[in-house]
């Protein structure tokens, strides 16, 4: 595929993407890597741009350029974003809520605190992303090393070959104190995305390394 028959697959899949206005982003690409460039009205926006850019075929890598610039109706003072971001991750059940702080800077939101496990440090970016008034997103929560008999590496391999998305016997998987390095090629940024997350969902986990290659 080239870059130009890529550049119009995205555009045809960022005018399909209900989430996201097209005529809002330029997309350019070079050897199968995209730049997304322009300005949306919100941070959700942004977000949709980038994962539905992922979605199609022959993506390699995407740097999202783009700027979000909120339009005057849902601007909103940084306290009330804060209090917003503090209410919803209370509602959330797979979220130790004492174990996340929450700062918000000129309309960037900040995520601190340290969980048990990937999933919850992403339901907690997930669950304020579309917060109005929210110009960007640093999750910045980490994860609590513990020790753990199970073999870490088995159960990947075999959430792997479980996977409907995933091709297992293309990829290699070492795994020791927590550590996870993926190597091998998979078809498309989808499919390394669920690899990742495969990765991400065993126990003991605290670090991914993703070596994982894109090819035909």
């Amino acid at each position: 595929m080239t870059d130009k028959q890529l550049q119009q697959d995205i555009l045809q899949e960022l005018d399909w993407e209900p989430e996201v206005r097209a005529t809002d982003v330029g997309v350019s690409v070079h050897e199968g890597v995209v730049t997304l460039s322009g300005f949306v009205d919100s941070f959700a926006e942004k977000f949709d741009a980038e994962a539905a850019t992922k979605r199609v075929f022959g993506v390699k890598g995407v740097a999202n350029d783009l700027e979000v610039k909120l339009p005057t109706a849902v601007q909103r003072p940084d306290p009330d974003i804060a209090q917003a971001a503090v209410r919803t991750l209370g509602e959330l059940v797979t979220v130790p809520q004492h174990r996340i702080q929450v700062t918000v800077r000129e309309g960037v939101l900040i995520l601190e605190g340290e969980v048990d496990r990937q999933y919850q440090a992403e339901a907690a970016g997930n669950a304020v992303r579309r917060l109005p008034g929210v110009r960007d997103i640093r999750n910045r929560i980490t994860l609590k090393a513990h020790v753990s008999t199970i073999d870490v590496r088995e159960q990947i391999e075999e959430a792997l070959r479980r996977s409907a998305e995933v091709e297992a016997r293309r990829i290699a998987v070492e795994a020791a104190d927590g550590k996870v390095v993926l190597r091998g090629n998979v078809h498309s940024w989808h499919e390394r995305t669920a690899a990742v997350q495969a990765a991400w969902r065993a126990p003991g986990v605290t670090q991914v390394e993703d070596h994982l290659r894109i090819a035909a």
